[in-house]
């Protein structure tokens, strides 16, 4: 081969390489793909209750509390609703939790999804009662980012006022479930509760594990509670 030869295709061979540097080096500097966005928060456990025991107001006064409560954490230009049901009262006919808080999903403070939608939350098929919903201590935490105090902790504050059955429902017999309907705040009386870690009361209920024993804030902690509520945006 000529010396003309040789030193084409050496040049030649010498522009392949340095194309394929270009080319790889392009690719190292390509960007990576864009990570999904973080979602606003659309749940929380309140971070305080209204320190007058299961009385809240009712549910207007409940909800005034979750709004109160997201617009101080920056989740204001939401409709936040209190997952609480209500009992047929006085001519006023029965409230749903689930029919509150609208339809997912919703996720907490830190973007993680605790549930895709109403039947995700409650269970509502065998399947979906078996995979269970995301609402965990490890996922349901307060609107300013912190973790609730669970059994084991000082004090314990697990127990979330509901008055729900587990569907998210009001309770439909002639006992008082709600301390008359977030009214109360006597000694006497009873609220359902959950409890948000899933631990203790004879079952593993976020929503519906067992009564107060008692209306009153100091009946409420007696129990392991503090009057907390559940906080779920409707939009």
């Amino acid at each position: 081969m000529s010396h003309r030869f040789k030193g084409l295709a050496l040049a030649t061979g010498l522009v392949l390489l340095s194309l394929g540097s270009v080319a790889q080096a392009q690719t190292a500097a390509a960007p990576a793909a864009a990570a999904a966005p973080k979602q606003p928060f659309s749940f929380f456990v309140t971070s305080a209750g209204l320190g007058k025991g299961a009385d809240l107001g009712g549910l207007a006064g409940a909800d005034a509390h979750c709004q109160k409560l997201a617009t101080a954490a920056g989740g204001g230009a939401k409709t936040w609703r209190a997952y609480l049901s209500t009992q047929a009262s006085e001519g006023q006919p029965a409230v749903n939790a689930r029919d509150r808080i609208g339809q997912g999903p919703w996720y907490n403070t830190r973007g993680v999804v605790v549930a895709r939608d109403l039947a995700h939350l409650h269970g509502d098929t065998l399947e979906l009662a078996r995979l269970g919903n995301n609402l965990t201590w490890a996922t349901a935490f307060t609107e300013k980012n912190e973790a609730v105090k669970r059994a084991g902790d000082k004090p314990n504050e697990h127990d979330i006022l509901t008055g729900s059955q587990p569907d998210g429902r009001a309770f439909t017999d002639s006992a008082d479930h709600t301390c008359k309907n977030y009214t109360s705040s006597a000694a006497d009386g009873s609220a359902q509760v959950g409890h948000f870690d899933r631990t203790g009361g004879g079952n593993t209920s976020w929503n519906s594990t067992h009564p107060s024993r008692g209306c009153g804030q100091e009946n409420l902690v007696a129990t392991g509670g503090a009057g907390l509520l559940y906080c779920f945006a409707t939009n």
